[in-house]
């Protein structure tokens, strides 16, 4: 429902329609991202650079629309002030740990080359009425790297045919490819993470007590299970096997995950 607030802003739901415009910070990678790409196809300057602003702009635009859409479902399901606490301006600047949320997926995109999942939004559950919405509201963000992943498969299978530049296919292809891991990370039932947080509402008493206990500690326990060889090798052999179901071809985003190492010879 629309109003007017006194000093005559408009309101939604009594939120200012300025808590659902885009962040110039959002709309700043947008631009980086478009810009990169335009520079990468028409080999304009240092191509590996352009590849690695191409594929870094992409990634935390993704990031920002996973975290927005955590947001935007918690706004519809009964959380009115995650509007105020400018989750639904899509500014990653936002965020509640920034280091995890940015620097580090980007650091593990460029070093180990996977879609490393953030926790970013705080979201009051308990403004969240029903146990279905609370699992709507986690899975939110997974579909969202799920439809990216679908999404720039598409692009790529109906535009490599097309011609242009191997580089900038290279980063379509990473980027695809980084959006695969993220779905399956995001997806791992690890207490603290997306997977987790789906199927904490439906845990017992005792196992909640049990989950709630473990996922503070989300991150530590997600990268000690892919640091096990055995779990880690399940983990990579899943995603190899889902990309080349999917079509994309693993000597692309190789030559991508070369290429935005630029500071390497």
């Amino acid at each position: 429902m629309a109003g007017d607030r006194p000093g005559g802003e408009p309101l939604v739901l009594g939120v200012p329609r300025a808590a659902f415009r885009p962040s110039p910070v959002f709309l700043a990678l947008v631009a980086l991202f478009v810009t990169s790409g335009v520079l990468t196809w028409n080999g304009v300057g240092n191509v590996r650079f352009d590849v690695f602003l191409f594929v870094v702009s992409g990634w935390l635009v993704s990031l920002c629309l996973h975290e927005y859409a955590h947001a935007v479902v918690a706004y519809r399901a009964g959380d009115r002030d995650i509007a105020h606490r400018g989750y639904l301006t899509l500014n990653p600047l936002k965020y509640t740990h920034p280091l995890l949320s940015i620097v580090l997926p980007v650091v593990v995109v460029l070093l180990g080359g996977i879609g490393l999942p953030g926790g970013a939004v705080w979201v009051d559950r308990h403004a969240i009425p029903g146990r279905l919405r609370h699992t709507l509201v986690s899975l939110a963000g997974p579909a969202t790297n799920v439809l990216f992943t679908l999404l720039l498969v598409v692009v790529l299978r109906v535009g490599i045919d097309a011609g242009g530049p191997v580089e900038f296919w290279a980063g379509v292809a990473l980027l695809g490819f980084l959006q695969l891991t993220a779905s399956v990370l995001n997806l791992l039932p690890v207490p603290g993470l997306d997977g987790g947080n789906m199927i904490q509402p439906w845990l017992g008493p005792q196992y909640r007590r049990m989950y709630d206990l473990f996922a503070p500690f989300g991150f530590i326990l997600l990268f000690a299970l892919l640091w096990n060889p055995r779990i880690g090798g399940w983990f990579f052999s899943a995603v190899f096997w889902l990309s080349d179901l999917l079509g994309l071809p693993p000597w692309l985003y190789g030559t991508a995950l070369s290429l935005i190492r630029f500071w390497q010879s």
